[in-house]
C-alpha cells in the first residue's frame, strides 16, 4: 500500500516544513472498496452487514531505509450478512469506523467476490504500507 491521501500529504508536509504537530488518530481501521477511492475516499463497501474493521495495534514499528512496515496480525472481522458485497477491489486505512478521513489506499493483487456469509480477511504480513 503506497498510495497516500492527500490528507496524510498535506500532514507531511506541514509537519516538516511547517513545524506543525500532527496527532494520531486513536484508532485505525481497515475499509473495503469496489473501485480505487483515490484521495476522496470513495466506492467503499456498504450493507449487507459490511463496517470497517479497526486494525490498531496491528503493525510493528517501521525501521530501516525501506520507509515500509507490514501488518503483524491477521486482520479478521469483515462477514457478508443479508446478501452478497460488491466485488472488492481496493482497501483503504481510515481514522474512524464511519467518515473520518482516508489516510491510505491501494488495490488488492486481484478482485475478491464476497457472498453472503463469505468472510473476508488479510493474514499476517500481507498488508504493507510503504512511503517512498
Amino acid at each position: 500500500m503506497s498510495e497516500a491521501s492527500d490528507y496524510v500529504e498535506n500532514q507531511i508536509l506541514n509537519c516538516y516544513l511547517n513545524q506543525s504537530t500532527i496527532t494520531a488518530p486513536a484508532a485505525i481501521y481497515l475499509g473495503l472498496h469496489s473501485a480505487d477511492p483515490t484521495d476522496d475516499d470513495g466506492g467503499e463497501i456498504s450493507g449487507n452487514g459490511y463496517a470497517r474493521v479497526a486494525i490498531t495495534d496491528k503493525f510493528d514499528a517501521a525501521s530501516g531505509t525501506g520507509g515500509s512496515l507490514s501488518s503483524n496480525a491477521d486482520i479478521t472481522g469483515f462477514t457478508a450478512s443479508g446478501g452478497d458485497w460488491a466485488t472488492v477491489t481496493h482497501v483503504g486505512i481510515h481514522t474512524a469506523s464511519t467518515a473520518g478521513e482516508l489516510l491510505f489506499h491501494t488495490p488488492l493483487a486481484s478482485s475478491v467476490t464476497v457472498a453472503d456469509g463469505d468472510s473476508f480477511q488479510i493474514s499476517s504480513g500481507n498488508l504493507t504500507v510503504t512511503v517512498a
